[in-house]
């Protein structure tokens, strides 16, 4: 039984893309580790044989203050990019979409869209750093800050302390795709009937883990896939837009430990809100670095 439909923009991109604008990711992800499981994909793209990590803002060890901080951040910036008004601004319902998803308080929310009225969002612009860790694993670095010189400064400084050194602009860019990312639950049905759905859907991609299913498509189908989804699943956990890595560079010994201090010093500077890497790294090593 399909389970019932809850509106969640599912022309979002499509509208997006009118309004020339880009959808903000959900900040709720620190580390994904998506481990395919689905091998028949009939109709699809070439399936990923490797983990896709993704570090995102909002780390389990984050208070959850810092959370609604960035979430907050995020709908203000939305609401200055457009109308104030969700229903007529797409980026604005998927940053709110977000914010909900966390469970944050309607007087968050509202005071966040106050703020871009009152003109506190004047300043900012989102910026894209890109840089490479230890044995050349490709990171690009996602900012949103009010001051450039500081941001850049910043962020040059955290890569060549942490055994990094920052690139310049498409030195790393072109070892990742640009796709939409939509999360179901592991609820929301088998792997065989994600996989269908997807597939129905227009997907270009979909892994399955223990943690629940993954499913990428392109930039430009997300608003069409999401709509078709929602149909046949009902909505999704999360939505949003991703660097995913072509292939992965593996990183083993001291590395690991210097690249995941390198990805946590980054996460950790307020202006950052994304940090994507194209690395494969053991379940092992992952774990004693991340703990």
């Amino acid at each position: 039984m399909t389970r019932p439909s809850r509106r969640v923009n599912g022309d979002l991109v499509d509208k997006m893309a009118q309004e020339g604008v880009e959808p903000l990711p959900n900040r709720s992800e620190k580390l994904q580790i998506l481990t395919p499981k689905k091998i028949r994909r009939p109709n699809m793209a070439g399936h990923s044989k490797f983990k896709n990590i993704q570090f995102r803002k909002g780390a389990q060890d984050k208070k959850r203050s810092k959370l609604f901080s960035k979430l907050s951040r995020d709908i203000t910036i939305a609401a200055k990019t457009g109308l104030p008004d969700p229903t007529s601004n797409a980026r604005l319902r998927l940053a709110i979409a977000n914010a909900r998803a966390e469970s944050m308080p309607k007087d968050n929310i509202d005071r966040a869209i106050k703020k871009a009225l009152g003109g506190e969002a004047d300043n900012y612009e989102d910026i894209r750093y890109e840089g490479f860790g230890p044995g050349g694993v490709g990171l690009i670095v996602e900012v949103l800050t009010d001051n450039r010189n500081r941001a850049a400064a910043n962020v040059r400084s955290t890569f060549s302390k942490n055994g990094g050194n920052m690139g310049e602009s498409g030195s790393v860019a072109f070892m990742f795709d640009r796709l939409g990312q939509i999360i179901y639950a592991k609820s929301a049905g088998s792997d065989d009937q994600m996989m269908e759905a997807a597939i129905e859907a227009g997907a270009e991609d979909a892994e399955s883990d223990e943690d629940g299913h993954t499913i990428f498509t392109a930039f430009e189908d997300l608003g069409s896939v999401i709509e078709a989804l929602e149909t046949a699943l009902g909505p999704a956990k999360s939505t949003s837009i991703i660097w995913r890595p072509k292939t992965l560079t593996p990183v083993s010994g001291d590395d690991c430990g210097t690249l995941m201090k390198l990805i946590n010093a980054l996460d950790d500077d307020d202006d950052v809100q994304n940090v994507f890497g194209n690395f494969d790294m053991s379940d092992e090593d992952l774990a004693r670095f991340m703990s």
